[in-house]
């Protein structure tokens, strides 16, 4: 099977880009409900990507007297305590199923390291799931 079958493609998910503010991120992530999401370069390159952790911990260690302080701060700035490792269109089952297992999304990148998508840890549990009940009929 190929792992371009559980793909969400770009279009259809929220990720920020490398050049927003700490507030731009904090609304997209607040809005959507999204504890972590993909960071794009201008270009569409998969930089890393950013958790509610790395904001609070930000917020922490810089505070300031309102929100709209953000607004000048880029998420360049916030360290990252740990990027989703990506994979590309052509990896094995195999190697996803290792990657998913320790994160919530896989990032998946083109030949040409364009991100294109990711998919859910969520997709390939139900998936297992629904062939695991087919099997047993």
């Amino acid at each position: 099977m190929n792992v371009l079958f559980f793909l969400t493609p770009k279009s259809q998910i929220k990720y920020c880009d490398d050049t927003m503010s700490v507030r731009q991120v904090l609304e997209i992530m607040e809005y959507h409900r999204y504890q972590v999401i993909p960071i794009l370069s201008k270009d569409g390159k998969y930089v890393g990507s950013i958790s509610e952790g790395d904001l609070l911990y930000y917020l922490k260690d810089h505070p300031f007297k309102t929100l709209n302080e953000f607004n000048n701060v880029s998420i360049k700035e916030v360290k990252r305590h740990k990027d989703y490792l990506p994979i590309s269109s052509n990896t094995e089952m195999s190697s996803l199923m290792v990657v998913a297992s320790n994160q919530n999304f896989v990032p998946v990148l083109d030949d040409s390291k364009n991100f294109i998508g990711i998919i859910r840890r969520k997709s390939i549990i139900n998936y297992l799931y629904m062939n695991s009940n087919q099997s047993e009929n």
